[in-house]
This record gives C-alpha cells, structure tokens and sequence, in this order.
C-alpha cells in the first residue's frame, strides 16, 4: 500500500514537545477496542485504490478524529478509506500532526481519564445550552496550534492529490473531503481556506463548523450527521448546517436521536448505522459513484 510523506523537508508549522509515534488500542466510542494513534509528527496518506470495477475518477481525503490530541485510526480512517475505495472512490486516509501526549502509557491513561471525566459532565448538559462553537470547549494554546497545523496538512493534501491526479486515475476536479469530529473540523477548515479550488463536496461527520467566516458561493456540496445525545458537538454541526443553508450551498443533515460521540464505523444495531447508506444514497445523487 502506497504512501505519501506530506512534508519531506518538515512541515511550516511544526508542533512542539510531540515524542515518538505510538500505536495502541482502546474504546471506539461507543463501540469496541479499535487501532489509535498518538503523537503523530509526520503527516502522510495512505492510498486506497479504487475497485477497478467501479473506479469512476473520484477520490476523497479522509481525516480521522480524535480531539487533535489523537487519531481514530481504524474506525474513523482505515475503515471508512476501504469502504469508499469499494465504491469507486480511491481514497487517502490522512495522518495529519496532533499535539504531543506523555510517552509513558499509564500518565497518558490518567491524562485520557481526565479527558473522559469532562466528557462526562458535558453529557450533563441540556440542548438549550449545549456549546455552540469549538471555542465553548477547547481554547487553550496547545489545542490551538495543533488545529492549525491540522489544516495545513489538510491543505497540502488536498494540493498534493490533485498534483498526482493523474498517477492516480483520478479527477483533480472531482476530489473531496470527509473527516470525523477533529477531522471534520479539518474537513470544514480547509474547506473555507483551501489555498486553492475547493474540494469537490465535504462529509462532516460529528463535527465541523465556520468559526463565523462566510461560506462561499462556489462552497462545496455537504454532507453532515451527527447524533442527538453527543452533547459536546451536536449543536455545533446545527450551526454548520444552518451557515450552509444561510449561503444557499447544497446541504444534507441527517440527527440521529441516539449513537454518541465517535460512532464512526462501528454498529450499534441502532438508526445511527444506516448513516453510510445515506451517504452512499447523497453520492450517487451528486454522481460521484
């Protein structure tokens, strides 16, 4: 399988204090233990080969989540990378860099504790006065600039796939993005920033917002879901919506009443499953398979 070094030479922006990079397992959210990855210092993609039998020119750039402090590897990235490939899409699962966490498993455990204690007040929290932006839970520097070298590895991967359409099989005009929670804030931000064309349509799931910049008339097609009862984003991908539709940019929202934060891939034998069937239903509405 083939991958691509986003910056040979380092990136512009790099992040400070971040170790050596570790691979390790734990909870998918609501679902079982998956792959993860931490301290992440050097962004690649790793291509998905479309199904020759389906390959149609499209491709998709999938940025996992993870609070930018991590990455879902496996069941926001690997997972969804395959599933678009099997449809004809050839995707390029993103690695992109993530702030630094303790080297050692057991401070990182009692740091993610931490985590999962705040988590757990939010769930706390009712719909009238859910967070309306990123801004109401993550503020501090260290959140800050690794958002940033996110979406400048975001952009250098939507600029770098389309350099090597060709080499690929692919459309350059016909690349997207799709990210979920940090990855979808990635999705947007670059979206709204591409230093270039936009993508070809944007998938934001559990994620996502414009911090207040004005979505543009040539603004891609999006796709967005989210479940009700993840209290920390759920009002903040309404807002996502509403800035789309405020712009008359096509716009498809789907709320699930049950499936909390980080459902990604897995199944729950709840609604919240049939969200790739929708998706699969949006692109082939757009002609993208």
């Amino acid at each position: 399988m083939q991958t691509l070094d986003l910056w040979p030479d380092g990136p512009p922006d790099p992040l400070a204090d971040v170790g050596v990079e570790i691979s390790f397992r734990q909870p998918s959210g609501p679902g079982p233990v998956t792959e993860w990855l931490r301290n992440v210092s050097r962004a690649t993609l790793t291509v998905f080969a479309a199904d020759p039998a389906r390959a149609n020119g499209a491709a998709v750039i999938i940025a996992p989540g993870g609070g930018w402090r991590v990455l879902a590897w496996e069941h926001e990235g690997l997972d969804m990378a395959r599933w678009f490939a099997a449809r004809g899409v050839t995707a390029f699962l993103l690695k992109y860099r993530v702030m630094g966490t303790p080297q050692d498993p057991e401070a990182f455990d009692d740091r993610n504790k931490l985590s999962q204690s705040r988590e757990a007040e939010l769930a706390k929290i009712t719909g009238k006065t859910a967070p309306r932006a990123m801004s109401d839970l993550l503020s501090d520097d260290r959140y800050l600039a690794a958002r940033a070298a996110a979406a400048t590895d975001g952009r250098r991967a939507l600029a770098l796939v389309r350099d090597q359409a060709d080499a690929f099989g692919i459309d350059p005009a016909r690349v997207g993005l799709a990210g979920f929670s940090a990855g979808a804030f990635l999705a947007v931000d670059v979206t709204l920033n591409p230093d270039g064309p936009p993508p070809a349509f944007l998938v934001a799931i559990y994620g996502g917002e414009t911090q207040g910049a004005t979505v543009p008339a040539d603004a891609p097609p999006l796709f967005a879901c989210i479940a009700q009862d993840d209290r920390m984003l759920f009002r903040v991908v309404e807002g996502l919506y509403a800035d789309w539709s405020d712009a008359d940019r096509p716009a498809e929202f789907h709320v699930f009443q049950k499936g909390r934060h980080g459902f990604g891939m897995v199944a729950q034998n709840r609604p919240v499953d049939r969200w790739t069937e929708l998706l699969d239903a949006w692109l082939v509405d757009l002609k993208l398979i």
